[in-house]
């Protein structure tokens, strides 16, 4: 039995010891630096995903915005009425949200024609989220 044990040269105790010299692991200073590379790296994937979500409810907000423009722009060219030049303000329900509107009217070069830029506004906003520009002709 001590035969198969002392295979080869030096005893099972001394094979055991020149093993561990071989096997070499991270050392702890490895660690650490790896650590804080992935740590880095989930950082900058934590800011991409949080601006992404910011920017789909910007656009999300922005699109609104457009819809109630192309509402309130197509609300006055099916009316039979011929729009005064000059400013007109409303407010617009859509999406559970209220949104201002700006419709100024133009004259253009053709009598028959005027112009119409409708800028739609968050509620509380400074700054309008749509401008749509539209052309109305005379009723007959």
């Amino acid at each position: 039995m001590s035969r198969a044990l002392n295979r080869g040269s030096g005893s099972f105790r001394d094979r055991c010891v020149a093993n561990r010299t071989f096997q070499r692991g991270f050392t702890l200073l490895e660690v650490l630096i790896a650590l804080a590379i992935i740590a880095i790296a989930m950082a900058a994937v934590m800011r991409a995903s949080a601006q992404s979500a910011t920017n789909a409810a910007y656009l999300g907000e922005r699109t609104l915005a457009h819809w109630v423009a192309m509402n309130k722009l197509m609300e006055f060219q099916l009316q039979n009425t011929w729009p005064s030049v000059g400013e007109t303000k409303g407010t617009y329900d859509m999406a559970n949200a209220e949104w201002r509107w700006i419709g100024a009217v133009a004259a253009t070069e053709d009598e028959a024609v005027r112009r119409m830029d409708v800028k739609v506004y968050a509620r509380d906003g400074k700054e309008p989220l749509a401008v749509v520009i539209g052309y109305i002709g005379r009723p007959q």
